[in-house]
C-alpha cells in the first residue's frame, strides 16, 4: 500500500515544495521511502514550470535537503484519491481547494500536526522572506505529519 502525501501552497514555489523535500528526508530517514508517494501542488498556476524559489532552495540546501522539482498547479486527479492526505500551508489554501473541489476527508493544515501552537498558519515567506523561520515551523510540522500517519496507517 502506498501513502499519498500531497502538500498545497499559493504557488508551488516556496512552502509547499519546502514542505515536500522535508517530509521526504524524514521518511527516507524513518527507512518508509517506498510506503510513500511524496509532491507538492500550488493553488494557482503562476509558476508553473518554475523552480522553487532561490530562498526556499538555499534554506534547504543549508541543512542538507536537495530539492528539484518544478512547480505545478494541483488537479482534480490530484484532489480524487480519497486516501490520499491533502496538507496545505493556511487557511487561504484550504479554503481555495474547498471551494474549487469540495470537502476532502485527509484535507489538513499543516501545523495542525506542529508541537508548537502559536502559529496556526505557515507565513509566506514569499513576501517576508523569513525562509529559516518558516523552515522550522515546516520541518515540526513534517515531523508531527509522519508521527500522525505512521500511528493512522499502522506503520
Amino acid at each position: 500500500m502506498t501513502i499519498n502525501v500531497l502538500f498545497v501552497c499559493l504557488g508551488n514555489i516556496c512552502r509547499s515544495p519546502m514542505a515536500e523535500a522535508i517530509f521526504t528526508q524524514l521518511v527516507d530517514e524513518a527507512g518508509l521511502t517506498d510506503k510513500f508517494h511524496i509532491d507538492s501542488a500550488g493553488t494557482g498556476d503562476w509558476h508553473v514550470g518554475e523552480k522553487a524559489h532561490p530562498g526556499t532552495r538555499r534554506i534547504l540546501a543549508e541543512h542538507g535537503i536537495g530539492y528539484n522539482g518544478r512547480s505545478r498547479q494541483i488537479t482534480a486527479q490530484d484532489m480524487s484519491n480519497a486516501k490520499t492526505y491533502v496538507i496545505t500551508m493556511d487557511q487561504s489554501n484550504s479554503n481555495n481547494l474547498r471551494r474549487t473541489f469540495g470537502q476532502h476527508p485527509n484535507q489538513h493544515r499543516l501545523l495542525d500536526f506542529s508541537s508548537q501552537k502559536t502559529e496556526t498558519d505557515v507565513p509566506d515567506p514569499y513576501y517576508t522572506n523569513n525562509f529559516e523561520y518558516v523552515y522550522q515551523l515546516v520541518k515540526d510540522g513534517c515531523a508531527g505529519l509522519l508521527k500522525t500517519i505512521w500511528e493512522r496507517e499502522g506503520l
